[in-house]
């Protein structure tokens, strides 16, 4: 496992540049834990371990700075709360705990939002089943897009999770069979709140007539 080390000013993580100095000669430890020496290391393989190494510090030392930055803004927050509950004995947000808090020239804004978490217990087979029947019944009589619908939202992924968003169309699909709907109470039944999220997003524009414009920290979308 890449282990970071802290340089002399003790903030700039680093990553170990993989050579381990045995009886005054230079090895390179392979994946299966054997020792070669440098000399015998392929260029392009010391010139890719270089480049990885290179981009995991600068990972380490970014990821880093995301958790502190998570951390003191929540501190923030906290705090501006507890001045407003000191003087005016109230809290800032709406249910379960969603918040914004504004620049005052109004440029800058930045949310809170708590989100339930959800499972779902062994009531969801029975749903399957009830569906399955429906739609075998039905046969060519059921819609195409109901039928996919139905096959997606049962359709676990590669982590074996169920497609809850799939789930959630099936819920608003306005169907009066009997069977139908003692499914998609089913369905309500095995939802589990299993704990909740807390996200917090920042947003800022140029002048109060323009679109908030969402500040990205996340990799894949800078």
């Amino acid at each position: 496992m890449i282990k970071a080390d802290m340089n002399a000013e003790g903030s700039m993580p680093t990553v170990p540049d993989g050579v381990e100095t045995i009886g005054g000669k230079d090895y390179m430890r392979d994946g299966r834990g054997s020792l070669t020496p440098v000399e015998l290391v392929r260029p392009q393989d010391k010139l890719q371990d270089d480049v990885v190494r290179k981009i995991l510090g600068y990972a380490i030392d970014l990821s880093g700075q995301v958790r502190r930055f998570k951390v003191h803004t929540f501190d923030d927050i906290s705090a501006f709360e507890a001045i407003l509950a000191e003087h005016y004995d109230a809290k800032l947000g709406g249910a379960k705990g969603n918040k914004t808090l504004m620049s005052f020239d109004g440029l800058f804004k930045i949310t809170v939002q708590v989100a339930d978490q959800f499972d779902f217990g062994p009531e969801l087979q029975v749903a399957k089943d009830l569906t399955d029947e429906c739609l075998n019944e039905w046969a060519a009589d059921a819609r195409p897009e109901i039928r996919s619908i139905v096959t997606r939202a049962f359709n676990t992924d590669k982590q074996g999770q169920i497609n809850r968003a799939e789930i959630y169309r099936l819920l608003r699909l306005e169907i009066g069979d009997a069977r139908w709907l003692r499914a998609m109470e089913a369905i309500k039944d095995a939802m589990r709140v299993i704990g909740t999220s807390t996200y917090v997003r920042c947003y800022r524009r140029d002048c109060i007539e323009s679109k908030w414009e969402h500040v990205q920290i996340d990799l894949a979308k800078v």
